[in-house]
């Protein structure tokens, strides 16, 4: 069964909002140019939501010590109510972000239609408190958000926080664990979150890994999201974002990972964030990324 299956609408969302303004904005054209579009034989047009990075500021706010909370807010109610719409005509929304602040607009628009849970594909653990995060960057905070840590304005949109439960969230493939700690972040081990993360992968091996995921998944669940931030992907690999760590995921990995949970039935739709085009000279990184997706989404079998 192939991407035929799912009826793909493609939704560009590239609010660097949560992050900087020096290039992730371009990662849906950079993919697109790829071929990611055609090559999934999708059947819609992309979708463009206007974003509001021109009102982008690298002060903190003095109330909430993130950067734009305001914009962030307005910019994810507008994403959720595009979310909730592909989803209403029975579409399979492929949002192409931006940074990992669209999470929040994404999951608390599927909080809106029912209970869902997140496939948090990251080599970071987007944890952090506002006051501990060195940035005030809302994309180091994003899963702390979505599952109802943080200040009001974004922990709360429609009133409904949080967004996604922990123990419906299943991370996949943490590779900051020093980091985090150097810096004081909160810790997921402290919480139900399932974790998977890379020293995991290495010793059990993706298949495994994989397939202890798809026995987790909560059937009394309406879905599942799956969130896939590139710098999951090995330095070497894809150098072209914001925030570099040793090790990582391959891309054959990548797919094989995406390709099963695909394969359940289970995901209701993804989105791709941080990949940076500016520190992809040739287009070759783009390419690959694309053609990692496109593989993982034409190989569906259920």
């Amino acid at each position: 069964m192939g991407t035929q299956n799912l009826d793909i609408q493609i939704l560009a969302a590239p609010s660097i909002l949560g992050l900087r303004t020096n290039g992730v904005q371009d990662l849906p054209a950079a993919l697109l140019k790829a071929g990611l579009g055609w090559q999934l034989q999708q059947e819609h047009p992309v979708l463009h939501l206007a974003t509001l990075n021109a009102q982008y500021s690298d002060k903190r706010d003095p109330d909430t010590r993130c950067l734009n909370p305001v914009s962030i807010r307005n910019f994810s109610i507008k994403l959720g109510k595009a979310v909730d719409l592909l989803l209403d005509k029975g579409r399979f929304p492929l949002i192409l972000g931006g940074d990992c602040s669209i999470l929040l607009g994404i999951m608390s628009g599927l909080k809106v239609r029912g209970k869902y849970g997140l496939i948090f594909i990251d080599a970071h653990a987007d944890f952090y408190e506002p006051e501990k995060s060195v940035t005030g960057e809302v994309a180091d905070m994003d899963l702390a958000i979505v599952t109802g840590r943080g200040p009001d304005i974004l922990t709360n949109i429609n009133n409904i926080k949080p967004y996604v439960e922990d123990g419906h969230v299943i991370h996949i493939g943490q590779r900051d664990w020093e980091e985090t700690k150097k810096y004081g972040s909160q810790d997921i081990r402290d919480t139900t979150i399932t974790r998977y993360d890379l020293e995991n992968i290495e010793k059990e091996g993706i298949e495994q890994v994989a397939a202890a995921v798809i026995t987790n998944l909560d059937s009394s669940l309406d879905g599942y999201w799956m969130h896939f931030d590139t710098d999951v992907l090995a330095d070497e690999l894809n150098p072209a974002v914001e925030y570099h760590l040793p090790g990582g995921l391959d891309f054959e990995q990548s797919e094989y990972f995406i390709n099963q949970l695909l394969c359940t039935g289970r995901i209701i739709g993804f989105d791709i964030t941080i990949f940076n085009p500016r520190f992809d000279t040739n287009g070759q990184i783009a390419q690959n990324i694309s053609d990692t997706i496109v593989r993982a989404f034409r190989s569906i079998k259920r």
